[in-house]
């Protein structure tokens, strides 16, 4: 303000009418720079005094105000601090009014601030000029103000910053660039507050002090000091200026923080590829031990190392398989586990297949069928679904060299020696015991599926639902039980059945069918009839279905899918009986140029059988549901040697296919099995199957030969048999699906030091209705402020043995002070639903702040 402005704006204060009670107007002029010295003697204002205050003559000015002249209106210019308590006009100025003139004045007296931080707000008056900054200041209500709370409030503004914090304007800088010409909020603090204040701040929390400072040194400095916790330093001497001498723990807390923030992560991953380039970190990760980085979790190459280190030590025949396991799932709550999620998967799968082959060194045993059978069915299918999720796994990092190693190993397990041993092993007891009579003591024959397992259900007038997927073998089933069993509150029961040879569509659907005296059989042309009916297709096993139950129906999945509940509950209503028809494993691996994505089909048809079985549940109200196959398959991704191939032998045949020859004539057939077709069908015409031993395949034109059905190898005629009884919440036998909980352990509720360990309980092993959960925990203050790095724990472990079922995690607080008398929190939290679970009370009493805390 100038004179003028300054003498219009005197003279429009005078001129206010006076309040009740006032008789006069006195004005206190603060003019603390003395920059109007020189005008006051010329100012000039009708009816008002002017006189000058000083430390010499306060005792006079007071004297004169009240006893001289008590009816004046005065003017008091001075440059004294008007609140301090030995000022004799106190009370007068309590009941006059003050006058600023100057900027800095203004912005005291606006926000309240004690005139004692003049000097800051003098210093940042540039910042305060602008309106928007001084109202984004004003927003964040500063109740007491230092010249900390001031220098983080305008570091906040000029970040962008919602609350002020240190922490966030750091971390706001960073994300822009590290770029220091180019960093926006850099350029701002620099214009509009003090670049050495930043500087030092950042020293003062995270300890990084240098002669040159710039934005990447400083991010390097910040995830080196963070790996240096789980890494000794004697592994990092080439990085040894960048370890932090003090406020470590504060680095890693910045790191996790921001690591683990939702979006800002995206950020965070580039800046740390960018670091481990210019450290030349997995170089410095050649000398580390894995024990020294399991838990460490600050750059990607760590999830590499561990890769690599698994992936080698397999390859180098080291059998320590459960701590490769143990390994793997402990990465699975690190931060990059996401980005290696697929190559993990594909070497859990390859170190699960290594413990299978240790666990049988002795080879798959020979025995009698039943037995075979059985072993299959309790334990060897697992060598097929492992088989299976590797190339999962596999298929979306295909051009990962490290998976195409791992996948020599697997191709040698599976295809040389599981697959070689079993199949061998089961062509001669089939040789033995089933070739004149197909058949199993003690285990459901397909073709009787309706007679034993259905027609009940009709004689008492139940509703029953028969899903049959084309080509969902054995160890399909099983998965798709037990997620049933796991993520519904049905109650899922798994049995097999022995299928029928040969093991393709028209005989394997036929034979789910309900047939009368005549039964199953084969023309002379190959076609499979059902009571002399012909059995091909949808619209002719509706009707072989409708001529034993009226009330029935049968139809593909997508048309149901393809419906809406009212044109679903219109569609089915009063059917007794309803056959629906799948077909997403099969319609890919049986063409040539689509075999090679069987697995991925076998994943989309879990997904959509389970999601059919909660439509029946909630749309049809179904209650009894059965879910089979036709037959299994056999499926190797390797190309099959022209070994694994048989030349067609000079006979008269009705059908020849890759897996089997149907022909009149019965004879001994070099590595073929003879198996006569008088106990699957009528066989009115003397057939009998012709399938190779083992998985070898019957040399014909054509292409397509990884994926195969047809034969009798278990993978092809063990059949699942997945009864599904729906039960709703409170219903007798119901029960809720409820996650397994997580607990604290620990009983200390007192922290003494930075960096400190909790123990925690998995309450429940994870099986049927009792489901995974997952938590992140961290500490907390009453207004949940995040003091500490966070930590996961998968809680899907499925031991009796509580010790196996205990998680040990190491936390570490913010080095900043804590009030001894408050209470902060453990916090723990549901990741999927972001509830929080438990909220346990602790005090922290570090004393003085360890710079010695790792």
């Amino acid at each position: 303000m100038n004179i003028g402005q300054i003498e219009s704006a005197l003279r429009d204060i005078f001129n206010e009418p006076l309040k009740d009670g006032e008789q006069r107007k006195i004005v206190f002029w603060v003019d603390k720079e003395v920059e109007f010295k020189e005008e006051i003697v010329q100012l000039m204002i009708d009816g008002v005094k002017v006189q000058t205050l000083s430390n010499r003559n306060q005792f006079y000015m007071k004297h004169l105000l009240e006893e001289e002249d008590p009816t004046s209106s005065y003017l008091i210019y001075t440059n004294l601090e008007l609140g301090v308590e030995d000022n004799w006009l106190a009370d007068t100025v309590l009941y006059s009014k003050t006058f600023f003139a100057d900027r800095v004045s203004l912005i005291l007296s606006e926000l309240q601030v004690d005139p004692s931080l003049r000097a800051v707000i003098k210093k940042y008056e540039r910042f305060f000029n602008n309106k928007e900054r001084f109202r984004k200041f004003q927003v964040f209500g500063i109740e007491s103000f230092t010249e900390e709370t001031i220098d983080l409030a305008i570091m906040s503004v000029l970040c962008n910053v919602k609350t002020p914090g240190f922490e966030a304007v750091l971390k706001a800088v960073l994300m822009d660039t590290l770029d220091d010409s180019d960093n926006k909020y850099l350029s701002q603090l620099v214009k509009y507050f003090d670049i050495d204040v930043f500087w030092k701040y950042v020293a003062n929390h995270y300890g990084y002090e240098r002669e040159t400072k710039t934005l990447k040194t400083l991010f390097i400095h910040l995830t080196v000091t963070a790996f240096n916790h789980s890494v000794s330093e004697k592994y990092l001497t080439d990085v040894q200026d960048f370890i932090a001498v003090r406020n470590k723990t504060n680095a890693l807390v910045f790191i996790d923080h921001w690591m683990h923030h939702k979006t800002d992560y995206t950020v965070f991953d580039e800046y740390a590829e960018m670091v481990e380039q210019e450290i030349q970190f997995s170089s410095i990760m050649q000398s580390v031990p894995v024990e020294e980085f399991r838990q460490a979790d600050t750059f990607p190459y760590i999830d590499k190392a561990v890769i690599i280190h698994i992936a080698n030590s397999l390859m180098e025949k080291l059998e320590d398989y459960e701590e490769y396991t143990k390994l793997i799932k402990l990465r699975r709550a690190k931060h990059y586990y996401e980005k290696y999620a697929s190559v993990y998967e594909a070497l859990y799968y390859t170190v699960k297949m290594h413990e299978f082959h240790k666990e049988h060194q002795q080879g798959i045993p020979q025995g009698r069928a039943i037995d075979l059978y059985d072993a299959y069915r309790k334990s060897y299918h697992v060598m097929d679904t492992y088989y299976r999720k590797f190339y999962v796994a596999y298929d979306e990092e295909s051009n990962n060299e490290l998976l195409k190693k791992l996948k020599e190993l697997v191709e040698h397990l599976y295809t040389n020696w599981f697959m070689g041993e079993l199949s061998s092993n089961w062509s001669q007891a089939v040789k033995s015991e089933m070739t004149e009579e197909w058949l199993l003591p003690g285990v459901q024959n397909q073709q009787g599926f309706y007679s034993s397992i259905v027609a009940p259900h009709m004689r008492k007038g139940e509703r029953v639902f028969v899903i049959i997927s084309d080509a969902m073998r054995y160890e399909v089933g099983v998965e798709l039980a037990e997620r049933l069993n796991s993520e519904t509150t049905g109650v899922c029961d798994m049995q097999t059945m022995l299928g029928v040879v040969p093991s393709v569509t028209k005989l394997g659907m036929a034979s789910l069918l309900p047939y009368r005296h005549r039964g199953l059989d084969f023309d002379e042309n190959g076609r499979v009839l059902v009571d002399g009916k012909d059995s091909a297709g949808l619209e002719n096993r509706k009707k072989i279905i409708e001529s034993f139950v009226e009330d029935s129906i049968a139809i593909h999945f997508q048309e149901i899918m393809a419906m809406n509940k009212a044109g679903r509950r219109e569609t089915f209503k009063g059917k007794k009986l309803i056959y629906i028809y799948h077909d997403t494993i099969d319609a890919m691996g049986d063409k040539a140029s689509t075999e090679i994505y069987t697995f991925e089909a076998v994943e989309n048809a879990l997904n959509q059988l389970y999601d059919l079985v909660k439509i029946i549940r909630d749309d049809l109200s179904g209650t009894n549901v059965y879910i089979t196959a036709d037959h299994g398959f056999l499926y190797q991704r390797e190309t099959l040697p022209e070994s694994d191939k048989i030349g067609n032998e000079s006979m008269e045949t009705i059908e020849v296919k890759r897996r089997y020859m149907l022909s009149k004539e019965k004879r001994d057939v070099s590595g073929q099995l003879a198996i006569d077709l008088t106990s699957i069908v009528k066989n009115d015409q003397q057939l009998t199957a012709y399938v190779p031993n083992g998985t070898i395949r019957n040399r014909i034109q054509g292409t397509g030969v990884n994926y195969m059905h047809g034969g009798a190898s278990l993978q092809e005629v063990v059949v699942p048999l997945v009864s599904y009884k729906n039960k709703r919440v409170g219903q007798k036998g119901s029960q809720v699906i409820q996650k397994v909980d997580i607990r604290l352990t620990s009983t200390i509720r007192k922290i003494t030091n930075s960096i400190f360990n909790l123990n925690f309980f998995q309450t429940e092993k994870v099986e049927d209705k009792l489901i995974p959960r997952t938590v992140v925990m961290y500490m907390a203050d009453a207004e949940g402020n995040v003091l500490s790095n966070e930590e996961t724990i998968i809680g899907d472990r499925s031991f009796d043995n509580p010790t196996e079922r205990s998680f040990k995690l190491q936390f570490v607080l913010k080095s900043i002070s804590y009030d001894r008398n408050k209470t902060y929190y453990l916090v723990l939290k549901d990741t999927e639903t972001g509830v929080i679970t438990e909220k346990v009370p602790f005090t922290i009493n570090l004393g003085i702040v360890s710079d010695f805390d790792f």
